[in-house]
């Protein structure tokens, strides 16, 4: 039976096995920062690679993008995020100690109110917090009045002080698809409906971060803007609900730790008329549920935003970049027109697109496979830690080892580690006994361990031992490569 995975258990492991590090950790670390380590960086791309061959390599109707971090601040205002994009805060009166509003738990019913993200403030809204217990001490309805919080990082651009211009780090990396929309349909054949996807880093000053690389400051997105014509928006809703759902699933997440949440009207983005989160119970939180992905309809407000934002770029450069003075020109009437609208030839109609957005953090992914891969066994009086990754997201395929360092082994072990390392991600390996050697590749995830012994010389076979059910075979090693690409279906 599986062990209850703790979240301190896949730290300890991630750490131990060069996973993912402490950012800076020799300076004493920078909180919300992490690096990700030898196994770490294989297990996040394989992850990519998997998002990306299911997204955009096996389809023919989606293409990619990879977009600059640094936009012009136009982009910003006109998506609405360089006027709203903040966090209510509140401070504890007692400890000091800041928390995000929507974070804050009920004393009378212990529910925390996570779900949503980060959406427009009102000014001058109003929250009750005489029940709220803050997180640190405690203390109950002892906060400050909330005060929004600006989540997107700065930076200047620019030779000198007088020359320079404000930028912002993207807090997505959606507005970028959104901006190249007309160079993608003038460049390529597309034809809607159609997607543009892309993976990128993304940043936002988060007020509160959380439990190891599921919510930091510096993160991974893995977006899909998918483009559709008004009034098909609700079937291909349904279409990438389905499609993403089924990814978690085919890459190994156990399906009775995922489950769709609708988002409640009320919680809804300014942009959106309707979003579902794929959420994963990971082993934090209160009720454990968590999201892991964003499935929104955003109609087509961005697109609309930009054509208003284009409109609005010579009274920008009057004001001397200054965003606070900008006001976005009202659309005209013959918005249809503008060069982010599209003519279907077929229909002779032109209509603004409506966008179909899965958006997945490919931390929180790499996060979740950990967590469902980790198991713990008893195994003749030990125990076996043991990641049971999906070979597609394995960090490494196989595991090469010499059963001692003598009578040619080590030499015939390196020709096959040479030779299966140029079409698989290898290990090799011939320190220590065997049997310490196969739980430091089951510790990885590794899904099989090839065996150079003394009957290798002989008849040219190899002991092939599979990770899960810690089995063996013989196979030749002629045979090798054939027998890992069935397996591995690679």
């Amino acid at each position: 039976m599986a062990k209850l995975t703790k979240l301190d258990d896949i730290v300890s492991l991630c750490k131990r096995r060069g996973f993912i590090f402490q950012s800076s950790e020799i300076y004493g670390g920078l909180a919300s920062c992490y690096d990700y380590g030898p196994l770490g960086v294989e297990l996040k791309n394989n992850v990519k690679k998997a998002w990306w061959k299911n997204v955009v390599q096996m389809r023919d109707d989606v293409v990619g993008l990879d977009c600059s971090i640094l936009m012009h601040p136009l982009v910003w205002k006109a998506s609405g995020h360089a006027d709203h994009f903040a966090d209510l805060v509140a401070e504890c009166k007692k400890c000091n100690t800041r928390t995000r509003v929507d974070h804050l738990k009920d004393k009378a019913t212990d529910s925390a109110q996570e779900h949503t993200e980060h959406v427009a403030i009102a000014p001058g809204a109003t929250q009750d917090l005489s029940k709220k217990v803050c997180p640190s001490c405690g203390a109950t309805g002892n906060f400050t009045q909330p005060m929004p919080f600006k989540l997107m990082f700065e930076t200047q651009m620019g030779a000198n002080i007088e020359d320079s211009m404000t930028l912002y780090l993207r807090p997505e990396t959606a507005q970028g698809i959104f901006a190249n929309f007309r160079n993608v349909l003038d460049t390529t054949r597309v034809k809607i409906p159609f997607g543009i996807a892309q993976i990128g880093k993304s940043f936002r000053n988060e007020v509160t971060t959380k439990a190891f690389i599921f919510r930091t400051r510096e993160f991974e997105q893995a977006e899909l803007e998918f483009f559709c014509e008004p009034g098909t928006d609700d079937k291909w809703f349904e279409h990438w609900k389905e499609q993403r759902f089924n990814w978690y699933l085919n890459l190994g997440l156990k399906k009775e730790n995922l489950r769709f949440r609708e988002h409640e009207k009320d919680e809804l983005a300014h942009y959106a008329k309707g979003c579902v989160d794929v959420e994963y119970k990971f082993p934090f939180g209160s009720g454990d549920w968590q999201e892991l992905e964003g499935i929104a309809n955003r109609t087509d407000y961005d697109l609309r935003q930009h054509q208003r934002g284009m409109r609005t770029l010579n009274a920008w450069y009057e004001t001397k970049g200054d965003l606070s003075k900008i006001k976005l020109k009202e659309e005209a009437e013959d918005y249809l027109k503008g060069p982010l609208s599209y003519f279907d030839d077929e229909k002779k109609a032109r209509y603004i697109p409506y966008v179909i957005e899965p958006s997945a953090g490919m931390d929180r992914s790499t996060l979740a496979f950990l967590v469902d891969a980790y198991d713990e066994e008893e195994v003749r009086g030990e125990t076996r830690n043991i990641l049971r990754f999906s070979s597609a997201i394995a960090p490494t395929k196989a595991g090469i080892f010499p059963l001692v360092n003598k009578d040619g082994m080590p030499e015939t072990a390196r020709n096959i580690f040479n030779d299966l390392k140029g079409r698989f991600n290898c290990a090799y390996d011939e320190k220590g006994a065997i049997g310490r050697r196969y739980r430091r590749q089951d510790e990885a995830g590794t899904p099989f361990c090839i065996t150079v012994d003394g009957q290798t010389a002989q008849d040219q076979t190899v002991t092939v031992r599979e990770r899960d059910s810690m089995n063996q075979i013989r196979v030749a090693i002629d045979q090798l490569k054939a027998y890992l690409r069935d397996k591995l279906d690679m």
